[in-house]
């Protein structure tokens, strides 16, 4: 089967590739905070990658004993550690010189199983250097691409990085329920006698792709820039890039262990994705 991409570009498609002029302010913002995000997740991480992220994102990812995989956008590498602890070799990467610092020095018993780098996923002079490191049979990507303004040379250079059937599994905020500009509300209602409570999201905004400033961590620094992108722009890409989406899960918290965090239950809408693509080994691209 000949996978071909589309020469038409829907107007939402254009939009996308407007967000280049974006990318180096991203990641200075990204260097700023990047100190602060390593003290605030430290060596576990927060309950969201805890409960919900790590463990569809290793379900999906099902790393076999001595695999080779790339940890796109790592952090401060507590996923890295993580797929050592499984059984894989890992190359990591970040663009934050701060955080790379950061990752290698929390992770120095990992150290003959990690190789940390300073990379940019948008450079593709810098994915033909991380090319040679592999090929991969694997490649993640924690809760990072929602922040990359460009991820087309991302995801056109995994064909190149991944083995044949090598897959990419990767976690964002749920698109279709955290969009720009959603509000979330904890709603009480007197039915039929009785009063229900309830947590409830608001969304003006879904299909049209959009760049906006965010918060992820109160007290940060800096706001950082995220890019929002509708499910089938992010399925349109992998696929006109030789991929097959064949993998997807949407955890929630479990209501009776909390249900979310604070008030708003997240146990009902799911607050983030994980999707897996793999490696049309057969696909041939333009």
């Amino acid at each position: 089967m000949r996978h071909g991409k589309d020469k038409r570009e829907s107007k939402g498609e254009r939009r996308l590739n407007e967000w280049g002029h974006l990318t180096e302010a991203s990641k200075s913002r990204w260097e700023d905070n990047a100190g602060y995000w390593d003290d605030y997740m430290g060596e576990m991480s927060n309950r969201w990658h805890r409960e919900l992220i790590r463990p569809a994102t290793e379900r999906l990812l099902s790393v076999q004993e001595g695999q080779m995989v790339l940890d796109i956008a790592c952090g401060n590498g507590n996923f890295s550690r993580r797929l050592v602890e499984l059984g894989a070799n890992v190359v990591a990467f970040d663009y934050s010189p701060t955080m790379i610092e950061r990752a290698e020095r929390r992770s120095q018993a990992y150290a003959d199983r990690i190789e940390f780098k300073v990379a940019d996923a948008t450079s593709r002079d810098d994915w033909e250097r991380l090319a040679a490191e592999g090929p991969f049979d694997g490649a993640v990507s924690n809760m990072a691409l929602m922040d990359i303004a460009d991820i087309a040379p991302l995801v056109q250079a995994l064909r190149q990085c991944l083995k044949p059937h090598g897959t990419f599994v990767f976690s964002i905020p749920h698109p279709c329920f955290r969009p720009p500009g959603a509000r979330q509300a904890y709603e009480t209602e007197d039915r039929e006698g009785e009063v229900v409570s309830r947590s409830v999201v608001h969304i003006a905004q879904y299909a049209t792709p959009g760049s906006y400033e965010a918060i992820g961590i109160q007290g940060q620094p800096v706001p950082h820039y995220m890019f929002h992108r509708s499910l089938s722009s992010y399925i349109r890409l992998f696929g006109s890039s030789g991929f097959v989406l064949d993998g997807m899960e949407e955890p929630t918290f479990r209501k009776d262990e909390g249900g979310g965090l604070g008030k708003f239950e997240w146990d009902e809408i799911p607050p983030v994705l994980v999707m897996r693509f793999k490696r049309d080994a057969c696909a041939t691209t333009d």
